[in-house]
């Protein structure tokens, strides 16, 4: 292989090749062939390289450029290709030595630019492949927000998904076709931005306004963010689980008996970089947490119908395990097979739940922690203290 890199991936903007420095220009001389969107090559001038539209769907593009390994090539991407870019998946997939990249402005550095904003305390999401869900954790009064679209339609999803999470008032200034001579700006509240028309590329940056309903940051949201048929860790026990699990980032929790989800999405919702597998042997509640998480904004939760631990042997091996439900002889077993140092909490309700937690304790070791709460009740005309079920919680790493 010869000292230069076969594959050079370059950042361009709406400027086209005028916007490029030498090092870029000097590649796409050199390369036989350039592949990049229809918007891209369109914005090219005549050359004796062969032009390849990217395909779609995004993956067939990767096999494109991978089919050329060795040969001269150019591909053509966005502002900075490794920032919500397809620098990232190609990077992956070769060696150090076969690539180099020539970034260029992103579009969140110009959409900064236009706003006046500080690029380093304003939230920037990559959304042209990615629900509008994944919005939700972040909408709070004051936020500003940085988000890339996949089209112009899209503008208008986003004013009705704002303005259905009560932000309806925030205000939008809308960026069409940034640092090109197309370039647009256009400014409104998130509630008015149906009906109008704009064009691809589009981001949008806002900063969030309105009375909707604020997801706390701290583990242990309210019940009535779950939608469940009672089948839930409820509030106080939820947080205090969460923070037995002690999340740390990149690890994966098996949630098992997920029940409406609340345990692994909160898990989830703890830092971007974490997983989560939900085990649930109900078809019902399987779909209910998956609702649950794609209204919450953590698409990352994996759903596997089944039973533990007849389900556990085909899954990514965890860091941490959650038994919400399903406790059995059997399955505590089976996870006495996992890795050295994978954490385990355990929940008990029942009395045989509780014996069995007390006998595991008695021979693995870890912690017995007994969970009692009350809240108050209406006694006649006065109230009381109405007591939930105890909770029994064992801690082990093993």
């Amino acid at each position: 292989m010869s000292e230069t890199p076969w594959l050079t991936v370059i950042g361009l903007g709406e400027d086209g090749p005028d916007g490029l420095c030498r090092a870029s220009k000097e590649a796409m001389a050199e390369a036989d062939c350039i592949i990049g969107a229809k918007r891209h090559l369109s914005l090219l001038p005549e050359s004796g390289a062969r032009l390849m539209e990217w395909p779609v769907p995004f993956s067939d593009g990767l096999d494109l450029v991978m089919a050329r390994r060795g040969q001269p090539t150019v591909v053509l991407a966005s502002g900075d290709p490794f920032w919500f870019g397809a620098g990232t998946s190609l990077a992956t997939r070769l060696e150090r030595a076969e690539w180099r990249a020539f970034p260029g402005r992103s579009s969140f550095s110009l959409a900064a630019a236009r706003s006046g904003w500080a690029l380093d305390k304003t939230l920037c999401l990559g959304l042209h492949a990615a629900p509008l869900s994944r919005l939700r954790p972040h909408l709070a009064p004051g936020q500003r927000i940085i988000v890339t679209l996949r089209d112009g339609p899209a503008v208008a999803d986003l004013g009705h998904y704002l303005h259905d999470c009560g932000f309806g008032p925030s205000p939008c200034i809308v960026l069409e076709a940034l640092g090109g001579p197309r370039e647009r700006i256009t400014e409104c509240a998130a509630q008015e931005l149906q009906g109008r028309e704009f064009a691809h590329p589009v981001c949008v940056a806002f900063e969030v306004a309105g009375d909707g309903d604020v997801l706390p940051l701290a583990s242990g949201r309210r019940d009535d963010w779950f939608d469940n048929d009672g089948q839930i860790t409820k509030q106080p026990v939820r947080a205090l689980t969460l923070a037995a699990l002690a999340p740390r980032p990149f690890e994966h929790l098996w949630d098992i008996g997920g029940g409406c989800g609340s345990i692994g999405i909160e898990w989830l919702l703890s830092h971007p970089t974490l997983a989560a597998t939900a085990i649930e042997p109900r078809s019902d509640r399987a779909d209910r947490m998956r609702a649950n998480a794609a209204k919450l904004g953590v698409d990352r939760l994996r759903v596997v119908k089944g039973k533990a631990p007849d389900v556990l042997a085909d899954l990514a091996l965890p860091d941490v395990v959650f038994i919400g439900g399903g406790l059995s002889p059997a399955l505590l077993a089976h996870l006495e097979t996992l890795p050295e140092g994978t954490r385990i909490v355990a929940n008990a309700v029942t009395l045989e739940s509780d014996a069995l937690l007390t006998q595991t304790q008695a021979r693995l070791g870890g912690t017995l922690m007994r969970i009692e709460i009350a809240d108050t009740a209406p006694i006649g005309r006065k109230r009381g203290w109405r007591a939930a079920y105890p909770i029994t919680q064992w801690s082990h790493a093993l």
